[in-house]
C-alpha cells in the first residue's frame, strides 16, 4: 500500500506563532533592559564589526548575561519557553489541521524555521507539535554553560531547510545527501506540497522560493499592522496576507484548509495518472 502524500507546513516563530521576539518575554527584562535597547545594541554591534545580525544578538545574549550575572545553562534557556505568549488559536491549530489532512488522505507535518533559539522553543507548550525545529542554538561546555553559537539561522540560510525537508535530509550535519542529486519523484515533500507561514522581510527568501516552485506562502500580521506585509502580496512574494489568528473558522484557518484541499486533489489526480500509465505498460 502506497504511503500517503506529505504536506509540510513550515513556520517562522517570532511574531508568527508568538506575539513578539522570544527573548523579549523574560530574558531581556531580566537584564534590566528594554527590548528596543537590546536590539539596538545588537544592531550596533553587527554594524561596527560587520557581523551577521543573528550572530551579533546571540553573542550579546551571552555577553550581557555575564555582565549581569545571569545563568546561561541550557535548561535556563529552555525554561524561558514557558513565558511565550502565543497568538489566538495556535495551541489547537495543529491537531485540527492534522485531522483535516487525514480526512483528505494526506499526512500533515509541521516544521519551525526560525532565527530565534531552539532552546526557548523547546520549552514552549507547542514544541511537541513539530516534526523538527531548525533554529539558532548554542554549544554548551562540560558544565552545560553556553559558550558558542552552534547553529545560526538567518534570512538566507533559512532556505536550506526547505531543501532538507524537500529531500528528507533533516540532519544538519549531513551535507552530502543534501547536495547529492535526487530525482523529483524520490523527494518525500515536493515544493508543490509546501506551505510557508511567516511575518515579514526575514521570511521573504523562503516565501518566494516556496511560491515560485508551486507551493503557497502566507504572511501573517498583528491586528492593526497590515501595512507591514501588504507590499509582500503587491510584489507577488506571497500568495496571501492574513491576521495572525489561528482559531477555527478564521481567515487563516479557512485559507490553509483550502490550500490543503487543493494539494490533496492534485495528489489524487497524479495518482490516477500513475495508475493509468502502469496499466498501459503491463
Amino acid at each position: 500500500m502506497a504511503s500517503k502524500p506529505i504536506i509540510a507546513l513550515m513556520y517562522d516563530f517570532d511574531k508568527t506563532l508568538c506575539t513578539t521576539d522570544m527573548q523579549a518575554y523574560t530574558f531581556i527584562p531580566n537584564l534590566g533592559m528594554s527590548a528596543e535597547e537590546f536590539w539596538q545594541k545588537a544592531s550596533t554591534l553587527a554594524e561596527k564589526h560587520k557581523m551577521d545580525r543573528i550572530l551579533a544578538y546571540m553573542y550579546l545574549m551571552l555577553d550581557e548575561a555575564h555582565i549581569h550575572r545571569k545563568p546561561i545553562r541550557r535548561n535556563d534557556f529552555v525554561g524561558l519557553g514557558k513565558d511565550l505568549e502565543l497568538y489566538p488559536g495556535v495551541t489547537e491549530w495543529f491537531g485540527r489541521i492534522n485531522q483535516f489532512g487525514k480526512e483528505q488522505g494526506v499526512t500533515i507535518k509541521h516544521y519551525i524555521i526560525s532565527s530565534g533559539l531552539r532552546e526557548i522553543i523547546e520549552g514552549s507548550s507547542i514544541f511537541k507539535e513539530f516534526d523538527d525545529v531548525f533554529a539558532g542554538e548554542f554549544l554548551y561546555d562540560e558544565n552545560d554553560v553556553a559558550c558558542w553559537p552552534k547553529n545560526v539561522v538567518n534570512y538566507t540560510t533559512k532556505t536550506q531547510f526547505l531543501f532538507r525537508i524537500n529531500k528528507g535530509v533533516l540532519d544538519i550535519s549531513n551535507d552530502d545527501d543534501l547536495n547529492r542529486f535526487t530525482p523529483e519523484e524520490n523527494r518525500p515533500v515536493p515544493f508543490r506540497n509546501m506551505i510557508y507561514i511567516g511575518d515579514g522581510l526575514t521570511d521573504v527568501p523562503c516565501m518566494k522560493l516556496v511560491k515560485v516552485n508551486g507551493g503557497f506562502s502566507i504572511a501573517v500580521y498583528q491586528s492593526g499592522k497590515r501595512a507591514k506585509v501588504k507590499d509582500l502580496i503587491q510584489d507577488e512574494r506571497v500568495n496571501f496576507i492574513e491576521p495572525a489568528d489561528y482559531s477555527e473558522g478564521s481567515k487563516l484557518d479557512i485559507i490553509t484548509k483550502d490550500i490543503i484541499l487543493h494539494m490533496a486533489s492534485v495528489e489524487r489526480l497524479k495518482a490516477h495518472t500513475r495508475a493509468q500509465l502502469a496499466a498501459i505498460r503491463k
